[in-house]
């Protein structure tokens, strides 16, 4: 595993330290952009914008979890997780998953203040690198910009209409700027510069190249369902990058995979020494409640659990899933008699899921409810999540002591090769390439089916797995029902899911939600009662009631809110 690049803070940056809120003003007496107008100037500030995308940022504001570039509970409002614990324990999250929100709710805050503090990070070096009048600071400039583009992604992807900060607007402390509209034209106009003027490569990981802003500028096609210019780059991508799938899909989630050859970009977490914050502070929630650990919060749901099943031939069943429940055992007490699911199952199920009965990421098998945090009165379910959770025995993403054994050092895959596969698969779908969709979707299949499967206690397989190709596509129909299939099961509980359904549009995101709270309820009988009814401006969420006060009134709400 090749070291990861540990993204400090230092006191320098102080020079942005009370910047971040883009409401406020510059700091008084910090050190001017005259100063830092040389490399190691340029150095310092392009290390505070990468420590920006772990979400910690000065004057973060609203809930302090939320900040996570995980994006792991807009999972929660998704039919992939619920979020855990007890329903009274982060209430503002528990009105997230029952869609009964406002602005005002601090998660929302809170993420929104996190990118754009890190926007300014970005053009805190963007301001800089310009006033410079000698030397050549083009790969710093389009490393800044990639990552401005990718937290104006983020914005983008979550509210709908954000406001664009740019590099002159932070150097003239105009951060009042209206939001008439989305910001894709800026975003890529970050991202082609970036896909210029990066190398191929970078010696340290963590750094994008020209091949991940490429695919970063095809996903923002992709979102703007620019399927013909998407695909090209992602051909180029696939074809000629340095990307390739893991042989193990869990290699994804392990220490000894990270920045492998299917990493495209993952934000670089450290595991809290006790000296220092580079863990992810939005998954300290985010672990069993057992082995000494806190919260049992952001747990898999039945419905995710059911797409996992596949037919006699391998295959999943896109149409009837949820017809059918895979063995659980809500309601059943530890100490009492529970039988895993028998039927076929896709293996990655179980690199995804804690199951009652199924060894646990080397601590054993999985005893059930005792690991659960919840009464049988909440709404959590009796799963577990896998991939955020390190393994026994990889202590360099275990921190210590207390709450910091929970400040997890797994990095966050932003983007896998694997994704990039599927983009290009639906992409090629689109435009009537029913082939080449196939071609991609079957390759992600194969890994999965060639993968080393969970193992029970006497080394063999954990469940009855079967996981097999496609044969065809027969029509456009089908394969894009497949691909976007095959999303959900390939990177569930990897803050995708929402963002997928809300993209693929209201009607369909409200049909799927409300199917999923039908299903969902069988399995946990209060929870379509505590669930309101879902409206289709949810697809992207609101601009926060602070930011619209802050702002004078030059922001403007996004409808429905």
């Amino acid at each position: 595993m090749r070291k990861k690049i540990i993204y400090y803070i230092l006191p320098i940056l102080a020079v942005i330290a009370c910047n971040e809120d883009f409401t406020t003003t510059p700091a008084v007496g910090a050190l001017s952009d005259q100063a830092l107008q040389n490399a190691q100037g340029v150095d310092l500030l392009l290390t505070g914008a990468y420590s920006a995308l772990d979400g910690v940022v000065n004057n973060n504001g609203g809930n302090g979890f939320a900040v996570s570039p995980d994006n792991w509970w807009f999972d929660v409002m998704s039919d992939d997780a619920h979020k855990g614990s007890t329903d009274g324990d982060q209430a503002d999250l528990y009105n997230l998953e029952t869609y009964s929100f406002t602005p005002a709710n601090p998660y929302v805050l809170g993420r929104w203040e996190a990118l754009y503090g890190g926007v300014n990070r970005a053009n805190a070096v963007i301001s800089v690198i310009e006033g410079i009048e000698e030397g050549d600071f083009t790969q710093k400039l389009a490393e800044a910009k990639f990552i401005r583009g990718y937290l104006n992604f983020e914005l983008q992807k979550i509210f709908g209409n954000p406001t664009f900060i740019s590099a002159e607007n932070y150097v003239n402390s105009e951060y009042n700027q209206p939001n008439p509209g989305s910001i894709w034209a800026q975003i890529e106009a970050d991202q082609k510069f970036a896909m210029e003027n990066l190398p191929d490569t970078q010696s340290e990981p963590g750094r994008p190249t020209s091949w991940t802003a490429k695919a970063f500028l095809a996903k923002t096609y992709l979102f703007q369902e620019k399927w013909q210019d998407a695909f090209d780059l992602l051909q180029d991508v696939i074809q000629n990058g340095p990307y390739g799938l893991n042989d193990e899909f869990v290699a994804n989630f392990r220490a000894g995979g990270e920045n492998s050859k299917e990493s495209v970009f993952a934000i670089q977490f450290v595991a809290d020494d006790g000296l220092s914050y580079n863990g992810n502070i939005g998954s300290t929630l985010n672990f069993p409640n057992a082995l000494g650990w806190c919260c049992g919060f952001y747990v898999p749901t039945q419905d995710l659990v059911n797409a996992y099943k596949t037919d006699s031939n391998g295959l999943p069943l896109l149409d009837n899933y949820s017809d059918t429940d895979v063995a659980n055992d809500y309601g059943v007490e530890s100490d009492e008699p529970f039988t895993p699911e028998t039927g076929p199952l896709d293996p990655r199920l179980d690199y995804t899921v804690g199951r009652r009965g199924i060894e646990y990421n080397g601590y054993g098998v999985n005893p059930g409810k005792e690991w659960v945090r919840n009464s049988f009165a909440d709404l959590s379910g009796p799963y577990l999540p896998k991939k955020n959770v390190y393994y026994a025995g990889e202590d360099i993403n275990m921190g210590t002591g207390g709450w910091g054994q929970q400040s997890p050092g797994v990095n966050y895959n932003v983007m896998r090769f694997s994704g990039v596969l599927l983009m290009a698969a639906e992409a090629a779908a689109e435009l009537g390439d029913l082939d080449t969709a196939l071609d991609y979707v079957n390759q992600v299949r194969v890994r999965a089916k060639n993968s080393t499967y969970v193992q029970a206690e006497d080394g063999s397989p954990a469940a009855n797995y079967n996981i097999e190709p496609y044969d065809s596509f027969p029509t456009q129909e089908f394969a894009l029902k497949a691909v976007r299939f095959e999303r959900r099961l390939e990177l569930a509980m990897e803050g995708h899911r929402y963002f997928d359904l809300a993209r693929w549009g209201p009607t369909f995101m409200k049909n799927v939600i409300e199917e999923y709270i039908t299903n969902e309820t069988q399995t946990i009988s209060n929870f379509g009662p505590k669930v309101s009814p879902f409206k289709e401006n949810m697809v992207r969420m609101p601009i926060p009631t602070t930011a619209i006060d802050l702002s004078g009134g030059v922001l403007t709400q996004n409808p429905g809110y």
